[in-house]
């Protein structure tokens, strides 16, 4: 373990140092990969060098103890007492913080809501959901810009993709991914039955383009005319951007904004965001882990979580949580139901830990 917290302090004082250079300066991609690993590893520094001055500080309190005036010893006994509590709290707080975490837990977020089964309810349902993390990304003062989206002929949304920034975006917005079922009686409804429709949610890590680097001969890039609701010049020019990877041949297209550059600038982000996670998934199945995918196929029985309006009730399926006051979770009070899960998670981490 010693050896371990010495890399780490390393690491830290080389971060330190690099981001203090006049190339670091000058290229921002690096500065934010650079921030966000000094983040990580601040709080287990300051751990670390706590405890450290609180060892030497035992050491010499222990030397105290044995002293020949019986005043300085008894003093020092009854120091050493406070001392090796607080040691003793400081090597439990370091072992906590060693646990293993998600490392894209710091990272800001791609967020692609779409609608699943249940026809144009199902795109309400999807509009309902995006508009529930707009609120909850307002509530934890993080930025959430619109990326691209195709609506229904109902006023919900097809498909929807926005960027979430913010320190932590990822560390709560991971949980939502899956499906979502939803059971109300749709508007269109006449004679008052409840239907079943779902959604699905995909919270991906946004990439730094230092970490995805793609070459422009990977990429075919086409432009054309907007379509849809917008501003003259957004359906009048050539400023939609359709993105094709082709090795993966992964299809990025964006077209909310006027300008063809800023619409290229996000269909990027969401792809590098998207081969990313390709590669984590990749890098996971081969150490073996069993993860499945964040969507499915969208199908009802698919669902991480159930919004039961007849019965004002949210039921997230993968720790049997039940809550109440549905309208109040769609308004962004989604903490009540993440905390659950990111106590759930690190309660596994600690076992998996004490396990091994």
């Amino acid at each position: 373990m010693i050896d371990r917290l010495r890399e780490i302090e390393t690491r830290y004082d080389d971060l330190t140092r690099e981001m203090s250079t006049p190339e670091a300066a000058t290229d921002r991609a690096r500065l934010e990969v650079l921030g966000r690993e000094l983040a990580r590893l601040e709080p287990v520094v300051a751990a670390i060098r706590a405890w450290n001055r609180t060892r030497e500080e035992l050491a010499a309190t222990r030397e105290l103890a044995r002293d020949t005036d019986d005043e300085v010893r008894a003093m020092a006994r009854e120091e050493l007492e406070t001392l090796e509590r607080r040691d003793a709290e400081l090597a439990e707080e370091l072992r906590l913080l060693l646990v293993p975490r998600d490392p894209n837990d710091d990272r800001n977020v791609i967020l692609e809501v779409r609608a699943g089964t249940g026809g144009e309810e199902a795109s309400l349902f999807a509009a309902d959901l995006f508009r529930m993390y707009a609120r909850y990304a307002d509530r934890r003062r993080w930025k959430m810009e619109l990326l691209s989206a195709s609506e229904s002929e109902a006023g919900g949304f097809k498909e929807a993709i926005a960027e979430v920034t913010g320190r932590g975006a990822f560390s709560r917005l991971k949980y939502e991914s899956g499906v979502h079922r939803v059971q109300r009686v749709p508007v269109t409804e006449s004679s008052g039955r409840i239907h079943t429709s779902t959604a699905t949610v995909s919270v991906l890590p946004e990439a730094d383009e230092v970490e995805i680097e793609i070459p422009e001969r990977d990429l075919r890039i086409d432009v054309y005319r907007s379509s849809g609701p917008g501003g003259q010049s957004v359906n009048t020019t050539d400023s939609a951007v359709r993105v094709t990877h082709l090795p993966s041949g992964l299809v990025v297209a964006i077209q909310d904004e006027k300008s063809q550059h800023k619409n290229k600038a996000k269909a990027l982000a969401v792809l590098r965001a998207r081969l990313l996670e390709q590669e984590q998934q990749r890098q996971a199945e081969e150490r073996g882990d069993q993860r499945r995918s964040q969507v499915g196929s969208g199908e009802r029985a698919e669902k991480i979580r159930t919004y039961n309006f007849p019965d004002d009730r949210v039921t997230d399926h993968r720790i049997g949580l039940t809550v109440h006051n549905l309208p109040g979770l769609l308004e962004g009070d989604l903490d009540r139901v993440i905390d659950p899960l990111a106590q759930a998670d690190e309660a596994d981490r600690l076992a998996q830990v004490a396990g091994e």
